[in-house]
């Protein structure tokens, strides 16, 4: 490509991003001036409250939204890879396994509940399923990768990822102080953020609440359940096809998966950036200045999320997904603090 096209190409980009990327930075750099005198608080949580405020009261217009959601994905992506820089392979191996009951437990809490909740409430199969799916793994995210498959109507995905989305913003406000109610540990917190609350975002911006211990734990747990969705995203896939097999569609013409698509790759080069850390690639003097780095990332992205929220989209979703959302969240956030005290870990 001719260097003269490709420089168009940055330029005509950073046109689109600019305006919603730079209200996002001026509203992060506000959240860590105000992080700085309400520590409990935090960075990250002013971040998101910031930027939801921001958004319903001055509506920011059309020209905002690229960058909003540029912010909100990519840059979020990109500090959890600069976090990889702060730790080893044997740190991450280690958490993720140690980990692993405790998803497993509260992926399945948050199957099972969705259904038999579901079904009490009325709730459409479908919509149910796009529920369940967020919460057990990583929000909407996870919705995303599921919607090729489960075929949804288009106001469903949007009441799931609303729904989603409101329990992200209580959980982000709320565990920090339950966790300090019940006097939990760093790594307790870690584990019980990184099992029990939907969104990365959610639980990046909770744990380092909390401290910066619990917020590397909490991300580890996070990434390795989110790479939960391919063996979810199969099992739908293989139960959409023998569903189709009974109806007038035949089943080869249901989407396939693919698992380019659905896989979250930013994981790999976290792991990545963990590894140049672990043969020393990354220099020990270097390595404090990555880790503020990320933290200011993870706000900015955070406030772009923040920016994202319309609080009267989310009021227009109706009662019964709201309600299955919150028992199958409450499930899932229960069953992982019984694992922890079963195990002896509270």
């Amino acid at each position: 490509m001719p260097t003269s096209l490709f420089m168009t190409r940055i330029r005509h980009l950073w046109i689109q991003l600019a305006p919603g990327l730079m209200l996002a930075v001026v509203i992060a750099s506000l959240a860590v001036l105000l992080g700085h005198r309400l520590p409990l608080v935090g960075g990250p949580v002013i971040g998101i409250v910031l930027g939801i405020a921001v958004r319903n009261l001055f509506s920011p217009g059309t020209r905002f939204n690229a960058g909003i959601a540029f912010g909100g994905v990519k840059v979020l992506q990109w500090s959890i890879v600069a976090l990889g820089a702060g730790l080893s392979l044997g740190q991450v191996g280690h958490t993720g396994l140690q980990s692993l009951a405790v998803t497993v437990v509260t992926m399945t809490t948050a199957f099972l509940a969705a259904w038999l909740l579901g079904r009490r409430l009325g709730v459409p199969r479908k919509l149910t399923i796009l529920i369940g799916v967020g919460t057990a793994i990583c929000g909407g995210s996870a919705i995303a990768a599921v919607i090729p498959i489960v075929r949804p109507d288009d106001h469903e995905a949007a009441f799931a990822i609303s729904t989603i989305f409101l329990f992200n913003l209580v959980a982000v406000l709320v565990f920090p102080l339950l966790a300090h109610l019940m006097h939990m540990s760093d790594l307790g917190f870690g584990l019980w953020a990184g099992t029990a609350i939907n969104d990365t975002s959610s639980v990046v911006a909770a744990g380092y609440s909390y401290g910066k211990a619990a917020g590397d734990f909490a991300t580890i747990v996070k990434l390795t359940r989110a790479t939960l969705i391919i063996p979810v995203a199969l099992a739908l896939a293989l139960a959409v096809a023998a569903r189709t097999k009974h109806k007038t569609r035949a089943a080869s013409e249901s989407e396939p998966v693919k698992l380019t698509k659905i896989f979250p790759w930013f994981i790999l080069w976290f792991v990545a950036a963990s590894a140049m850390r672990s043969v020393g690639a990354i220099p020990v003097a270097a390595q404090p200045a990555i880790h503020q780095a990320a933290e200011y990332l993870i706000i900015v992205a955070l406030s772009a999320i923040g920016l994202s929220a319309d609080l009267r989209r989310m009021a227009c979703t109706g009662i019964r997904p709201v309600l299955l959302g919150l028992g199958v969240w409450v499930a899932v956030a229960v069953s992982s603090l019984l694992v922890q005290l079963a195990t002896g870990r509270l």
